[in-house]
C-alpha cells in the first residue's frame, strides 16, 4: 500500500508540473552559447574553401561579442555604398539638394526668344527618374520644362546644349568590368542623368517566321536597334541574346522567341547619357510650344578644352532642385542603386573642392572625404581601399571591423535617424524584402547588402529577443554558391535576433 501511495503522489506532481525540457533541448542562452552557435554555422564544410569575416559588437557599450577575420580584407560589393552614403549624409547634410540650371548668354527678349544656345547645366541630380515620381517618367523633366517656360522662353535660335562639365571624373569608374556596362547597374556617370541613364528594352513575339517586336521606352533617335530575331512555334524555347556594343548606342537583339512566349524586358545602359537628356528635354519643350531651331548636342570637359562652363559669364534663365538628400539616400541604399551612389560620391567631392583650377577628379575628392569620415569614426588606417562609390569594382577592399565602426559612428551621429531610415529592412523593403520573412529578424534587421559573383555581404543592426542591440558586419568571399553565402549570413543574423540572453 505504501508503494502505491508513493506512485500516486508522483503522478499528481507530474500532472501539476510537467517534466522539464531536457538541457539538450533548452540550452541556457549565454554569450558563450551564442558564440558557439555562430562558430558552428561558419564551420559548414561548404565554406571551407571560401572566406568568411564576421564582427559583432554590442550597440550599447561596444563590447565585441564575436569576431572572425575581422581585420582581414574582403571585397565588399555594395557594402561599399555604406561608406559613400554615410560620408554624403555627414558632409552634405540631409537637407542638401542638387541644382540643375538653365543658362544662356542673355535672358529671353521681349518676344521670348533666346539668342544663341540654351544650356542645361547638370550637377549630378539623380531624380530625373520615375523612381522619384511614383512611376511617372516625365514628371521631373517636365518640372524643368515648366521652369523654362515660366521664365518666358518661347524660342531658341541656337541649340539646346547639355553641358556635363561639372564633374571632372570619368564616366566609367575604375575597375568596372566590361560585361557590367551593358545593363542598368553599369550605367555611365554623368552630371546630367535621366531615366537612370538607361533605356527600357521590350522584346515580344510576332507571328511564326517573322522578327520579334523590339521596342524601347522612351523612343530615342540616339539609340539604334539591330534586330535579327525570329519568332518560332510554341514548341520551341526562348533563346534570346541582347548585346549592347561597348561605347556605342547600338543594341543587338538576336535569337528566337516562341509565338506564345513571355516577353523580355530589361534596362540597357546608354552611352553619353547627356545626349539622351538633351533629346528628351527638347521633345518636352516642343510639346509646350518652345521652338529650338538648330537641334541638340552634348558637351563634356574635352569639348570645352578641359574647363567647366563659366557660369558666372552667363545668365541663369531657370533652375530646379532635387528632393533632399534624406530621400535620395534611401532611394540609393534600399535598392542598392549604383548610379546614385556614384553621383553622391562626385557631388561630395565637388563640395570639398577648394581650388577651382585643381585637376583633382571629382570622384577622387569624394573618396578623400570618405577617408576623413573613417578617421573620425576610429577606423584603422588603410582598412578601406576604395576604387568607386558603389562597390561594383572588384578592387574595393574593406574589413568587417571597418564596417562595424562606421555603423557604430553613424548610429550615434546627429544624422543617425536619416542614416537608419536609408537602410533596407529585413522582410519588408529594398534588397532584403524577400529575406527573413517569418523570423524574428523580419522588420527588425536593418542594413546594407552586397552581392557580386562569389561575394555576399550584410552589415547593419539587429535587436535580440531579450532587447540586446547588435551592430554587425558579415562578409563572404570566394564562395561560388550564392545560396550558401546568403544562407550563412542570414543564419547568423537570425541567431542574433533569436538570442534570449543577456550580454
Amino acid at each position: 500500500h505504501t508503494l502505491f501511495a508513493i506512485l500516486a503522489l508522483c503522478a499528481m506532481v507530474s500532472a501539476q508540473d510537467p517534466t522539464p525540457t531536457p538541457e539538450s533541448d533548452k540550452q541556457v542562452q549565454t554569450v558563450s552559447y551564442l558564440k558557439s552557435r555562430i562558430a558552428m554555422r561558419i564551420a559548414d564544410p561548404g565554406l571551407k574553401r571560401g572566406r568568411v569575416g564576421v564582427k559583432i559588437v554590442s550597440a550599447r557599450d561596444g563590447r565585441t561579442i564575436y569576431e572572425r577575420n575581422a581585420e582581414d580584407y574582403f571585397i565588399p560589393a555594395s557594402n561599399m555604398k555604406s561608406f559613400t552614403v554615410a560620408a554624403a549624409i555627414e558632409n552634405l547634410s540631409p537637407s542638401f539638394r542638387f541644382k540643375t540650371s538653365i543658362y544662356s548668354q542673355s535672358g529671353p527678349d521681349s518676344n521670348g526668344a533666346i539668342l544663341g544656345d540654351l544650356i542645361v547645366y547638370g550637377r549630378g541630380d539623380p531624380s530625373f527618374s520615375e523612381a522619384f515620381s511614383e512611376g511617372e517618367p516625365y514628371k521631373r523633366i517636365d518640372e524643368l520644362v515648366d521652369a523654362i517656360v515660366g521664365a518666358g522662353v518661347k524660342s531658341v535660335s541656337g541649340s539646346l546644349v547639355a553641358d556635363e562639365t561639372y564633374f571632372s571624373s570619368k564616366a566609367i569608374p575604375n575597375g568596372w568590368e566590361w560585361d557590367d556596362l551593358q545593363w542598368y547597374y553599369g550605367a555611365e556617370i554623368s552630371p546630367l542623368t535621366i531615366f537612370d541613364n538607361t533605356i527600357e528594352l521590350n522584346v515580344g513575339p510576332s507571328t511564326v517566321g517573322q522578327k520579334c517586336v523590339v521596342q524601347t521606352r522612351p523612343l530615342s533617335g540616339i539609340v539604334r536597334i539591330v534586330n535579327t530575331t525570329m519568332t518560332t512555334t510554341s514548341r520551341e524555347k526562348r533563346k534570346l541574346r541582347v548585346t549592347k556594343l561597348l561605347g556605342q548606342n547600338v543594341i543587338e537583339v538576336a535569337g528566337t522567341m516562341p509565338e506564345n512566349g513571355r516577353p523580355f524586358k530589361g534596362r540597357v545602359a546608354v552611352t553619353n547619357p547627356a545626349e539622351l537628356f538633351a533629346e528628351v528635354l527638347a521633345k518636352r519643350l516642343r510639346l509646350k510650344g518652345v521652338q529650338i531651331r538648330v537641334g541638340t548636342k552634348a558637351i563634356d570637359l574635352q569639348g570645352r578644352s578641359g574647363t567647366r562652363l563659366p557660369v558666372d559669364s552667363y545668365t541663369e534663365v531657370a533652375s530646379v532642385y532635387s528632393p533632399p538628400l534624406s530621400i535620395i539616400a534611401a532611394k540609393t541604399m534600399k535598392p542598392s542603386q549604383n548610379l546614385y551612389t556614384e553621383l553622391l560620391l562626385r557631388a561630395l567631392g565637388e563640395s570639398s573642392r577648394i581650388d577651382d583650377d585643381s585637376e583633382a577628379a571629382s570622384d577622387k575628392l569624394g573618396m578623400d572625404a570618405v577617408q576623413d569620415l573613417l578617421r573620425k569614426a576610429g577606423v584603422a588606417p588603410r582598412s578601406v581601399i576604395q576604387y568607386d562609390g558603389s562597390g561594383l569594382s572588384r578592387h574595393n577592399l574593406i574589413t568587417p571591423d571597418s564596417a562595424v565602426k562606421l555603423y557604430q559612428y553613424m548610429n550615434q551621429s546627429r544624422n543617425g535617424l536619416i542614416w537608419r531610415n536609408s537602410l533596407t529592412i529585413g522582410g519588408l523593403d529594398g534588397t532584403l524584402r524577400n529575406r527573413f520573412k517569418g523570423t524574428s529578424a523580419q522588420g527588425n534587421v536593418r542594413g546594407k547588402t552586397g552581392t557580386l559573383d562569389q561575394v555576399s555581404a550584410l552589415s547593419g543592426y539587429v535587436t535580440s529577443k531579450s532587447g540586446e542591440k547588435f551592430v554587425f558586419s558579415i562578409l563572404t568571399n570566394n564562395i561560388p554558391s550564392s545560396g550558401l553565402r546568403r544562407m550563412t549570413i542570414d543564419d547568423i543574423v537570425k541567431l542574433l535576433a533569436d538570442y534570449d540572453g543577456t550580454l
